[in-house]
């Protein structure tokens, strides 16, 4: 004779369980009007290492432009 499951252990295994939803059946989000956010505030630490990055950046453009010219000279 089969024995049937008892209750209270199914629902402990139900509470358990993830329930994945794929992202096309979800409910849409609401999204962020970044037009409404404003400027982040930055520390002075967090802009020197942009500008750095931003003339390293410019740097290594033109390092690979000089290159490609003086391959095109010869």
């Amino acid at each position: 004779m089969a024995t049937l499951p008892n209750r209270i252990n199914l629902e402990e295994e139900t509470k358990q369980r993830f329930v994945v939803v794929h992202p096309l059946d979800d409910v849409p989000e609401e999204k962020v009007d970044t037009e409404a956010l404003g400027p982040m505030p930055m520390t002075r630490s967090v802009r020197l290492s942009l500008l750095s990055l931003r003339g390293y950046l410019i740097l290594v453009v033109l390092l690979v432009i000089y290159h490609v010219v003086s391959l095109a000279a010869h």
